[in-house]
């Protein structure tokens, strides 16, 4: 076993929560600049990589058990003293993230057309752009999946420094080559994908390098690879819940009219941007709750949710108030028609206020992950978004509720989820999950 640790602490979460939130942000930053840079080579190829981007995007969302799922398990041995036991979760990880991202990147190359159409429509004038990019893009789909799976097992291990290095690396070198390849190699569009495939796949090797230096064995072990399988079908399943919910709102909102999508569009992106930095604190519970469980702690476990979620309430409300401040100019920030203001005005409360929410909310999400309790985690996500947000949403739509009824709806989804994990919590059921 490993020597007994100190308390947990606030300095604690937040040595691992930081480091995390830099890995979280860098993809989306580096996406952000990359967009920045093409949308001045014309529509068309920004409308390219809209619909590129876009399937390449799902590879890490729908996919992101090869990280949550890896930690908790990775963490879990830990706790036991297993130290080679924990990287051998990763082993298995890796090597499922080498199978799946081949898999992928074969189908995409295949079917790039019609993943294309699909997403862009049949009438697109960008087609030829998004299946050029994608099909060259798609080819760091192992090197993305890779870098998952050590994230993974590095978080279990508590191991936060090397993982900020291999991302800050990855990206730094791509930001530097961006430019070169799209402008002055002339790759234009090309050139973004080409910059993309190398990132992920630096990032991905270094994560691959650090886990050869572990020196145990690759051999892939079929139990633990069944084990996080079977933890990613019910992560997935959670996944498509989330993301169901997003797709209406933004449906219904399309047909409320342009001005409410546009807000709409707005306060979306700004919900995905807090709810990565709160993320961070769901991570760092996961890792500390699984070494907890796997030294059979119950007492530091429960201990270690209860702070985590004060941690998280705390963000949530940092996040709230400065949500509240910005209030009367940052909208204008992304708009300027005075009908998208209107709209966002009345959204922009609903976005403050769930942060309240959202921060005990992600914290506990992280908390039963840690415990590997993701199957009540995957039922309570369909329950609240499924049961609760699509009716809510349809009512707000049929009732002429406008913006502020579909954001109440989702205010109302994260509330239950929050009141069905609480209560999971509070009862000593999850600690047991991680056993099984």
């Amino acid at each position: 076993m490993l020597d007994e640790p100190a308390p947990p602490s606030v300095r604690k979460v937040l040595g691992l929560a930081l480091p995390a939130l830099v890995v979280l942000a860098a993809e989306p930053l580096y996406v952000l600049l990359d967009t920045a840079m093409i949308g001045h080579l014309g529509t068309l190829p920004l409308a390219g990589l809209a619909i590129g981007g876009t399937v390449l995007s799902q590879v890490s969302g729908q996919l992101n058990f090869l990280a949550y799922g890896t930690t908790a398990r990775a963490a879990r041995r830990y706790g036991e003293g297993d130290h080679a036991g924990a990287v051998r979760e990763g082993v298995n990880a890796s090597i499922l993230a080498l199978i799946i991202g081949a898999v992928i990147v074969i189908a995409v190359e295949l079917l790039a057309y019609p993943i294309a159409r699909v997403i862009g429509g049949s009438d697109s004038p960008a087609l030829d752009d998004a299946v050029g990019w994608l099909r060259i893009a798609i080819l760091g789909a192992p090197g993305i999946l890779l870098a998952l799976a050590g994230n993974g097992w590095m978080r279990g291990l508590q191991r936060t420094r090397e993982p900020t290095i291999y991302v800050t690396v990855g990206f730094g070198l791509c930001l530097i080559l961006l430019p070169i390849m799209v402008t002055g190699l002339g790759w234009g569009l090309m050139g973004s994908a080409v910059a993309n495939v190398v990132a992920q796949w630096i990032t991905g090797g270094l994560f691959l390098r650090a886990l050869l230096r572990e020196r145990v064995s690759l051999r892939p072990q079929r139990s633990v690879m069944i084990g996080q399988l079977r933890t990613g079908r019910d992560l997935f399943v959670r996944t498509l819940a989330l993301q169901g919910s997003f797709v209406l709102a933004a449906a219904l909102c399309s047909r409320m009219g342009p001005e409410v999508l546009g807000a709409h569009q707005i306060g979306l992106q700004l919900f995905m941007l807090t709810a990565l930095a709160l993320d961070a604190v769901a991570i760092a519970a996961q890792s500390l709750v699984g070494e907890a469980l796997g030294r059979r702690d119950r007492v530091r476990a429960r201990a270690t949710a209860a702070l985590c979620a004060r941690v998280g309430l705390v963000a949530g409300m940092v996040f709230a108030a400065v949500l509240v401040l910005v209030r009367p100019f940052a909208p204008s920030l992304f708009a300027s028609a005075p009908d998208v203001l209107a709209e966002a005005a009345v959204m922009w409360w609903w976005l403050a206020g769930m942060q309240l929410v959202a921060g005990v909310l992600f914290a506990l999400d992280g908390v039963l992950m840690g415990a590997n309790d993701v199957a009540i985690l995957r039922t309570i996500t369909i329950v609240a978004h499924a049961g609760v947000y699509a009716p809510l949403a349809w009512l707000a739509y049929q009732a002429g509720w406008g913006i502020g009824g579909i954001w109440f709806g989702l205010t109302i989804s994260l509330v239950v989820r929050l009141v069905l994990g609480g209560w999971r919590v509070r009862s000593d059921r999850w600690m047991s999950a991680s056993a099984a």
